[in-house]
C-alpha cells in the first residue's frame, strides 16, 4: 500500500514531541511526511521545511486549505503544538475533511474541547489522541486478562506517574510552557495526570464516578499545579488512587499501575515495560512477558526490547489501518472520548481540590 501523506503542525526545529511523532509515524511505513506548519514564527516554519524536505506554510489554516485542494495533498495531520494550540488547527482540518493525529491532552480548556468535539461530530474524517503508553503490547496484554476475568471482580486499581525534573523553578522551552496555565492549561494533570487516568481506564475498562482530590503547587511561586494526589470510587464499587507528580526527586518516567481483584493482581511498571507480573490469589506470582502478548504489538522477538517510540508507533500504525478502513482496532486506540474523559478528570480533581478534598462526580 502506498503511504498516508502526513502532515504536521507544531514540531520545527529542536521540538522534542514533534521528533518523536515523525520517527514513529515512519517506523513501519504507513506515513509519508509530505507538508507542515511547523512553527509560528514564519521563518522558523519554513526553515525546518526546507530541513525535512517537505511543503512548507507559515499558516495552518493556509496549509488546512491549500492541502485539501490538492490532488496530492495530505490525508492526515499530526498536531503536536503546545495545549493551547490543539483546537484552532483540529478544527481547521477536521473542517476540512483531513484526519487528525493529536497529541495529548486534548486541549488547555474546556472550551477549546468542546470546539474540538464539535469539528469530529459534524466532520467525515476521523480524529485519534496519542496516549502512547496503552498502546505498549503488555498492557494490552493486561486489558485481554482484565477483560476475560482473569483478575476477577476488580477491587482496587491504583496508578502512578511521577517525575523529579521540575523540582526546581522552570527553565528551558519545555519547562517554559508546560508550567505556564495559558500554553498548558494544567501542569502535572494534564501532562501525565491524563496519562495515568487513561491508562487505567483502558487497562480496566471502567472509569471512575467520583474523586476526591489534593492538587498543589509545591515549588514557590509556580501558577501551575505540579503534584496530584486522587481518591476513585467505581461504579463497580471498586476504589482507586492515582497521584501524578513532576517534584518527585529522582523519578525520571515512574509510571506504574497496580490492579488487585477477587481472582488475582496484575502489576505494570515502565522501568520494565515488557513485564506484566500475574499473581493469582492462591498461587505463586507469573511474569509474563512479549511472548505471551496476544495482541503481537511489537517489531523484533520477545527478549529484543521495545518501547517508548514503538508505543508511539504501534498507535501510528492502528491509526494507518483505520484510515484504510480496519473495523477491529478501533477501540484500542484513543480518540475523542478518551480526551473529553482527560479533560472531565482534570475539572474534577480541580474542583474538588479548591473544596478541600471534596468528593465531585467525573462528568461523563
Amino acid at each position: 500500500m502506498k503511504p498516508i501523506r502526513l502532515g504536521m503542525v507544531g514540531g520545527g526545529s529542536g521540538a522534542f514531541i514533534g521528533a518523536i511523532h515523525r520517527i514513529a509515524a515512519r517506523m513501519d511505513g504507513n506515513f509519508a511526511l509530505v507538508a507542515g506548519a511547523l512553527s509560528s514564527d514564519p521563518q522558523r516554519a519554513r526553515s525546518s521545511a526546507e530541513d525535512l524536505g517537505i511543503r512548507g506554510y507559515d499558516d495552518f489554516a493556509d496549509m488546512a486549505k491549500a492541502e485539501a485542494a490538492r490532488d496530492d495533498g495530505i490525508q492526515a495531520v499530526a498536531i503536536v503544538t503546545p495545549n493551547h494550540m490543539h483546537a484552532d488547527p483540529a478544527v481547521a482540518f477536521l473542517d476540512a475533511g483531513i484526519h487528525v493525529i493529536c497529541d495529548k491532552p486534548l486541549a488547555a480548556t474546556q472550551e477549546q474541547a468542546a470546539r474540538i468535539a464539535d469539528a469530529v461530530r459534524r466532520s467525515g474524517a476521523r480524529f485519534f489522541l496519542t496516549h502512547n503508553y496503552c498502546a505498549l503490547p503488555m498492557l494490552r496484554e493486561a486489558r485481554a486478562i482484565v477483560a476475560e476475568g482473569g483478575v476477577g471482580d476488580l477491587r482496587l486499581v491504583q496508578v502512578e506517574y511521577l517525575q523529579g525534573w521540575l523540582s526546581d523553578p522552570a527553565q528551558g522551552k519545555q519547562a517554559e510552557w508546560r508550567t505556564d496555565p495559558g500554553r498548558a492549561g494544567a501542569g502535572a494533570l494534564g501532562d501525565i495526570g491524563t496519562h495515568a487516568w487513561q491508562l487505567a481506564q483502558f487497562v480496566t475498562g471502567q472509569t471512575p464516578s467520583h474523586l476526591s482530590a489534593e492538587v498543589s503547587s509545591i515549588v514557590p511561586g509556580r501558577p501551575i499545579d505540579d503534584d496530584a494526589r486522587c481518591a476513585l470510587r467505581y461504579a463497580s464499587g471498586a476504589k482507586g488512587g492515582l497521584w501524578v507528580s513532576q517534584v518527585a526527586v529522582g523519578q525520571e518516567n515512574g509510571l506504574s499501575l497496580r490492579l488487585f481483584g477477587t481472582a488475582a493482581a496484575l502489576e505494570w511498571r515502565l522501568s520494565a515495560p515488557e513485564r506484566l507480573i500475574l499473581t493469582p490469589k492462591d498461587g505463586p506470582a507469573r511474569i509474563l512477558t512479549r511472548a505471551q502478548d496476544r495482541s503481537q504489538s511489537y517489531r523484533t522477538p520477545p527478549g529484543h526490547p521495545e518501547g517508548y517510540l514503538e508505543g508511539f508507533a504501534n498507535l501510528y500504525s492502528d491509526i494507518a489501518a483505520i484510515i484504510r478502513g480496519d473495523t477491529q482496532l478501533a477501540d484500542r486506540v484513543p480518540g475523542l472520548a478518551d480526551g473529553l474523559s482527560g479533560m472531565a478528570f482534570i475539572a474534577a480533581a480541580q474542583a474538588s481540590s479548591s473544596a478541600d478534598g471534596a468528593w465531585v462526580e467525573v462528568a461523563t
